[in-house]
């Protein structure tokens, strides 16, 4: 009896040649069928399959015992015009799909008609009560838009009982990304049991959404029912609290992941650094990187950024620095943080020297964010010529985020003729963006244009274009309210007003004088008024009432914080004796007895 053929000694399948001759061998010894050997040839083929699927369809239809185990693999490795292919040829060998071929095929079978045909197939073979397919079909509608019809398969499921915790979560989910998030949370709280998925699902659905104070809602109904977070779940908790600017709501999340025993791995741990950073506390921030054991790339990138948003320019490139002499090279965000941490703080030639460092030595290729980093490092520091130049110079058009680092820095530097030409450009690239009109009426107010403003109105009036309301969150024992420009809805409402004028009436007697440059029309007897009701001032009015002298408030505002709301803010820190953060939309501002952070450089 003669011994049976061994099999050659597998080589390293890189290219097409050294397939065919590993695959010649097989033939050769009669082993080309065996399942392992035949997996392994479409394992590699599967990985071009624009070029190698003919050979991968002649061999599957030449198998002399062809069976779904070797097709179902292939499914979920290739695109859906090539799966489709193969599920063809699969059909035409008379080989009938098995409980692994729906769930391998469906999520990645694209366009719509697609997985209608599929779903018609899935029914027609018996699959409909087959969870696993069912839920794979599920995904395959949420994926293409249709909720209504991943409804009708998701009760008709639940009628045959077919439905399992991944159903409800992929209903969950899918509806979250879809911005269905109320439909979400319907199914949600009809849910009969609830994995760490689940509860992950609903509340990164409502951070997504920019409800972040839903989502402590549903974390907080997590710890009544006493389920043990994860990493994942407590690093969305976190990034709510982030969003809703709620510090003390995030620092209570943090210790509880601590006391729970959770493990601060690279996701949570950049969670927890950009959480204290957003919320003004980068003090507390360094700390907790600090105590990291291990520290990735992407938490470094957070410090960095943080160091550089809170005006700490000189930390933050030290901090580059001995990230450098660790062996953590850097990327592509780590050269924006760097370059934005010398421009909030006037170091120029640090950033010029940066940006020549990190680019050659590293090899990253700059992008239009880098560029933009370095027209805002020239603009800002008023060397309006050099930030053109680098416009000029870029290999590139520039985009609207280029164009706009200049045309703020026009505005801050007063230089109108400049300004007004990128004005006009950046509005027709961005023409919806009320702030891009807001800027220019504000920049041709200020050299008494005053017909150009009304041009600027009209023509926001003619696009339907409406000014973004100025909004600002302020978080007082816990609890977080929000003040918008002009309309205040509060239960203390009378209070806070009165508040707000003693307190602009006490800075008036110290020195405080309105800066009413900003205000857009010219009847100076009028723009005193506008100013008081900014809506940082309403909630440094409400803080006032809530706190006491010694107490820091912490506000967040969707806009870039006004000339005169900083300087108001300057001197309310000194006349009440409070230290106030405020995080813009830029950066942010420390103010403590009559000073900035910014030292008047933002």
């Amino acid at each position: 009896m003669s011994a049976p053929a061994l099999a050659p000694t597998p080589i390293p399948l890189t290219t097409i040649a050294e397939l065919r001759q590993h695959h010649s061998q097989l033939v050769r010894l009669g082993l080309a069928s065996h399942p392992a050997h035949a997996r392994r040839l479409l394992s590699f083929l599967a990985r071009d399959p624009d070029s190698h699927f003919p050979y991968a369809a002649r061999l599957l239809a030449h198998h002399p015992d062809p069976h779904p185990a070797l097709f179902n693999p292939l499914f979920s490795a290739l695109p859906s015009r090539h799966a489709a292919r193969l599920l063809a040829l699969m059909l035409s060998l008379l080989l009938p799909p098995d409980h692994f071929t729906f769930p391998r095929l469906l999520p990645g079978a694209g366009p719509l008609h697609l997985v209608a045909q599929l779903h018609a197939l899935l029914l027609k073979l018996g699959f409909h009560a087959h969870t696993q397919s069912l839920n794979a079909l599920l995904a395959a509608y949420l994926a293409n838009a249709r909720p209504d019809l991943a409804s009708r398969v998701f009760s008709g499921g639940g009628a045959r009982g077919a439905l399992d915790v991944v159903s409800w979560t992929t209903m969950v989910g899918g509806l979250c990304k879809l911005g269905l998030v109320d439909g979400a949370r319907e199914v949600f709280d009809a849910m009969p049991e609830r994995n760490l998925v689940s509860w992950n699902a609903m509340m990164s659905g409502y951070v997504k959404s920019g409800r972040f104070l839903d989502a402590l809602e549903v974390f907080d109904e997590m710890r009544e029912r006493g389920v043990e977070a994860n990493g994942f779940v407590s690093a969305t908790a976190v990034v709510a609290c982030t969003g809703a600017g709620a510090l003390a709501r995030g620092r209570e999340v943090h210790r509880w992941a601590e006391r729970s025993g959770v493990e601060m791995d690279e996701k949570l741990a950049t969670a927890v650094v950009d959480m204290y950073c957003k919320c003004g506390c980068v003090e507390e921030a360094r700390r907790v990187f600090e105590a990291l054991p291990a520290k990735g790339l992407t938490t470094w990138n957070c410090m960095i950024g943080g160091l550089a948003v809170h005006g700490r320019g000189q930390d933050a490139v030290e901090l580059f620095g001995r990230m450098e002499r660790e062996g953590v090279a850097p990327d592509d965000v780590t050269l924006v943080n760097v370059l934005t941490a010398c421009a909030h703080t006037g170091m120029v030639s640090e950033g010029r020297r940066y940006f020549d460092h990190i680019v050659q030595r590293y090899g990253i290729v700059p992008k239009m964010e880098h560029y933009g980093c370095m027209v805002d490092l020239y603009g800002r520091a008023g060397r309006l010529d050099e930030a053109k130049r680098v416009i000029d110079d870029m290999p590139m058009e520039p985009d609207v985020g280029v164009l706009g680092a200049l045309f703020g820095a026009c505005k801050i530097h007063g230089d109108v003729d400049l300004g007004e030409a990128i004005g006009w450009r950046v509005i027709e690239l961005e023409p919806q963006n009320s702030g891009r009109y807001v800027l220019l009426a504000n920049l041709l107010a200020s050299a008494g244009r005053w017909e150009d403003v009304a041009r600027v109105r009209r023509l926001m009036d003619e696009r339907n274009v409406t000014k973004e309301a100025g909004r600002s969150v302020i978080e007082v024992d816990g609890e977080v309210c929000e003040f918008q420009c002009g309309s205040l809805r509060h239960p203390q409402a009378e209070e806070v007003y009165a508040m707000a004028n003693d307190m602009m009436r006490r800075i008036g007697a110290e020195g405080y004088v309105p800066d009413t440059r900003d205000v857009l029309h010219d009847l100076a007897e009028e723009k005193e008024t506008p100013l008081l009701y900014h809506s940082e001032k309403l909630a440094i009015a409400f803080g006032l009432l809530r706190t006491k002298p010694g107490d820091t408030m912490r506000i967040t505002k969707n806009l870039r914080v006004c000339r005169d709301c900083h300087e108001a803010t300057k001197f309310v820190s000194r006349v009440f004796e409070r230290e106030i953060v405020v995080r813009d939309r830029n950066r942010f501002h420390h103010f403590k007895d009559g000073k900035c952070s910014c030292k008047d450089y933002w």
